[in-house]
């Protein structure tokens, strides 16, 4: 029986069932067959088969057909959708705050200096060799010097020969000074016998030249005294730094640290200033420079945390820290020069290795990341497939930024929450309905 048929029928029931109460309340009223006390049981029957009567009519008349639009809808939005091309999607979302920038470097010495010969003469004896750990002050190697003892020798006796010039210029001056004072009192005598007129004006004169000749020959003399001092500093500086150059026969460390390089053997005839005889390097503690780029240079901060690693070492990890910048970036590549210091207790970093650092670098905004099978390059444009609430393809020109391999940034064209199509087809096309399926990401970086 199709539905017209059924609700016809039951539509019939329900008049046939109000005629057959409408004769019940005539009944009732007449009195015939009724109690005045209460309904009778034939009444309460029918009333019962009434209730049950339109509580099927309100079933088959209006829920049922309800249900069974629903279905039909159901049926053919599943019909819909399983027609639509499946595509799995990605949503676009912020990487993360802290990102990881590894750049590469070169391990170097925290201080490293050169040792040449400060005094020129034959290696006598080699005391240290490449690899040994010296100490501040100890002794590398001595020189033989022999040009240099008689040096010293000259000297000391040119001290001895200014110190006697001395005595003869201070010897001068005190008979100077007698002279001096012999011609005063002449002067003065010859004075008053001229006041008396006793004798000649040019005689007066002479004794008075006299004089003052005395007084000049005597400050004469007290400069040849402090002439003569002069040469005896001058004498005792040149034996000083004789001493000094006799004391560079003997070849110390400069400061504690390992033998780099030898070049020097017993017997070798060295030069004073030209001979490299060491290289010394210490490697308590290590530095790396970096070039880190201009974009990631405004969060590169002296302190900040960083990490060495050694790929030759089973990519082994030692913690490391920001120490200087040079706060300019380099024209000519557009990098911030950054150094990153590293102890080296256990002694395995040696200076001149390669290592990667990581720095962990604060970002304030940090941009989108989408998975890099997303990226759609169609006549020179970098696009993605944007899939919209209702399933529509969009595709969006973005702009991009880092790439980190299975995630790339992007600077701008998206917002956050769209949702990519992964690997998009030849049939997923603009404006084309799609039927989206999130596939399992991997983490933002």
């Amino acid at each position: 029986m199709n539905e017209p048929d059924t609700t016809d029928q039951l539509r019939a029931e329900v008049e046939d069932l109000k005629r057959q109460l409408e004769r019940q309340k005539q009944e009732m009223a007449a009195g015939r067959g009724e109690a005045a006390s209460g309904p009778s049981g034939r009444t309460l029957a029918v009333v019962v088969l009434l209730l049950v009567a339109l509580a099927l009519a309100g079933y088959f008349l209006g829920y049922a057909p309800r249900q069974h639009r629903e279905q039909v809808l159901a049926a053919e939005s599943r019909a819909a959708s399983e027609s639509l091309l499946p595509v799995n999607v990605a949503e676009a979302r912020r990487a993360s705050s802290q990102t990881s920038l590894v750049l590469p470097g070169s391990i170097e010495a925290v201080t490293e200096a050169p040792v040449l010969a400060r005094a020129s003469g034959y290696i006598v004896k080699r005391l240290a060799d490449i690899g040994d750990r010296v100490a501040a002050g100890q002794v590398l190697a001595r020189i033989e010097a022999p040009e240099l003892d008689q040096q010293i020798l000259q000297a000391k006796a040119q001290v001895d020969q200014s110190a006697s010039a001395i005595q003869q210029a201070q010897a001068n001056l005190v008979q100077g000074q007698a002279n001096l004072q012999l011609a005063e009192v002449t002067k003065e005598r010859w004075q008053k016998l001229f006041d008396k007129g006793v004798v000649s004006r040019q005689e007066n004169d002479t004794y008075r030249a006299q004089w003052a000749a005395q007084q000049a020959n005597v400050d004469s003399l007290g400069k040849a005294v402090a002439a003569a001092r002069s040469n005896l500093g001058a004498s005792q500086a040149n034996l000083a730094r004789l001493n000094d150059m006799q004391n560079y026969q003997t070849v110390r460390a400069p400061f504690s640290g390992v033998i780099t390089l030898r070049n020097v053997d017993t017997g070798v005839l060295v030069t004073e200033g030209s001979t490299l005889l060491y290289r010394i390097a210490q490697t308590d503690r290590l530095r790396t420079y970096l070039n880190v780029p201009q974009a990631e240079s405004g969060s590169v901060r002296p302190g900040q945390k960083a990490t060495l690693v050694i790929p030759d070492l089973a990519n082994r990890k030692f913690p490391g820290v920001v120490t200087r910048t040079a706060n300019a970036l380099d024209p000519s590549s557009r990098t911030l020069l950054v150094e990153v210091q590293a102890p080296n207790t256990n002694g395995l970093l040696l200076p001149g290795m390669y290592a990667q650092v990581d720095l962990a670098v604060p970002r304030k905004e940090p941009p989108l990341a989408i998975p890099g099978d997303t990226l759609v390059v169609r006549d020179n444009v970098t696009q993605v497939a944007v899939v919209a609430p209702d399933g529509t393809i969009h595709f969006q020109r973005v702009q991009l930024g880092r790439d980190f391999g299975e995630r790339i940034e992007v600077l701008s064209g998206l917002e956050p929450g769209q949702l990519l199509a992964v690997n998009p087809s030849d049939a997923v096309r603009e404006g084309v309905k799609v039927k989206p399926v999130r596939s399992a990401e991997k983490p933002a970086p």
